[in-house]
């Protein structure tokens, strides 16, 4: 029997959001057409506005949709990031939209409120209305928050915190013409306003966590406590420093510095590094993305020092500078290998000689460091002898 192919945890759940944000369309175009139809015909201009309101939850459900599918696509040659920070951006965008929405029914409450004689009392139908949307919006803000924190999606949170704001907006509905019923017209444009503050306040909170993340802020400091417990546990590691993190949608990036012995191998540094980046992948699976920069030793006042232009040279100069320092003490084909240790901004040189090769082995380290003491980056001489 042909199988299709399998869907990864990930795929399911992208599925699980498309298919949250189409039933979410569905419903506030419901509510949206619903509360117009009721507010014109039981006489509530409060219905009608929170009509309208849930026609831009449509419209914001439809941008959700769209930041959403873009969010998750793979990296390109454009952006080898990939495309998460649509995703903020589009939290970005919802945030200001809340704000907007606020701003819009503070003034229509105050308008109201300084003409509070001219208003037409709502019937009874709007309540029902106002119940209805109450509860089918705050439905919505617990199944798309719960599916927002799952997936780990600051857009579906936003769109969680709208629906709600379209409930609170019902609310004021209930209370605007209930109050109105009982003769208290005024109190509607108060509870207004009251829910417009929080709105607002809801609006505050998204769009500044999203431009804190479009400009790379830092994670927490807890968090990045965390991440450098993990890191020292692994063996092999002397210390972590220079730990940058920031977060683009769904994921973390790290930049870390991990100091190592300064006198194994590049690969077995290299394979430190390795198994860092397994150990804090598999502990925060939000982490996707590592760069890791392998130090022989605690470099974290270098760039102060690299801002002096002193940096010690390469390999073709060190050797050059040294042949010329000791001429007079050993010749260039008596020295097998080199090894050169970059360390306290200077550089440590390893020389390997064969046994027969010197006659006066034991002063020889001497006289080369001493020979060698003025050039500006060095700092110690050791020999080794080999048999021939």
């Amino acid at each position: 029997m042909l199988m299709g192919p399998v869907k990864t945890d990930r795929e399911k759940s992208q599925q699980k959001t498309h298919q949250l944000l189409v039933w979410s369309g569905v419903v506030d175009f419901a509510l949206g057409m619903g509360k117009v139809l009721v507010g014109i015909y039981a006489n509530s201009h409060a219905l009608i506005a929170d009509g309208i309101h849930s026609f831009s939850d449509l419209g914001t459900d439809i941008m959700v949709w769209f930041f959403n599918r873009i969010g998750v696509e793979e990296p390109d040659l454009e952006h080898p990031y990939g495309h998460a920070r649509f995703e903020t951006f589009g939290t970005f965008i919802l945030g200001v939209m809340l704000l907007g929405v606020a701003g819009l029914l503070i003034w229509d409450s105050v308008d109201r409120l300084l003409d509070i004689e001219s208003v037409s009392l709502p019937t009874w139908p709007a309540l029902m209305a106002a119940l209805v949307s109450i509860v089918t919006k705050e439905l919505l803000y617990f199944i798309t928050r719960k599916q927002g924190e799952k997936t780990h999606s600051s857009l579906l949170i936003a769109n969680a915190w709208h629906h709600r704001s379209d409930a609170l907006s019902s609310v004021i509905v209930l209370i605007g013409v209930g109050g109105a019923l009982l003769g208290y017209a005024w109190l509607e444009m108060f509870a207004a306003i009251g829910i417009a503050f929080m709105i607002a306040l809801i609006g505050w909170r998204l769009s500044r966590k999203s431009v804190e993340e479009l400009v790379d802020t830092a994670l927490s400091e807890t968090y990045v406590n965390q991440i450098r417990k993990q890191i020292e546990s692994a063996e092999g590691v002397l210390g972590v420093h220079h730990i940058r993190t920031r977060r683009m949608g769904q994921s973390v990036f790290l930049d870390i510095h991990l100091q190592v012995d300064s006198a194994i191998s590049v690969s077995e540094g290299h394979h430190i590094g390795e198994w860092v980046t397994r150990l804090l992948m598999d502990e925060f699976h939000d982490i996707t993305d590592i760069t890791v920069h392998v130090d022989a030793e605690d470099d974290a006042d270098m760039e102060e020092h690299e801002q002096t232009n002193m940096m010690a040279p390469l390999r073709q100069d060190v050797r050059h500078q040294l042949q010329e320092s000791w001429r007079h003490i050993i010749s260039n084909e008596d020295i097998n290998k080199i090894n050169l240790h970059y360390l306290n901004q200077g550089i440590d040189v390893e020389l390997f000689i064969e046994h027969s090769a010197i006659e006066n082995q034991a002063g020889l380290q001497d006289q080369l460091n001493m020979a060698a003491e003025n050039l500006p980056w060095f700092n110690q001489v050791t020999v080794w002898f080999h048999p021939g």
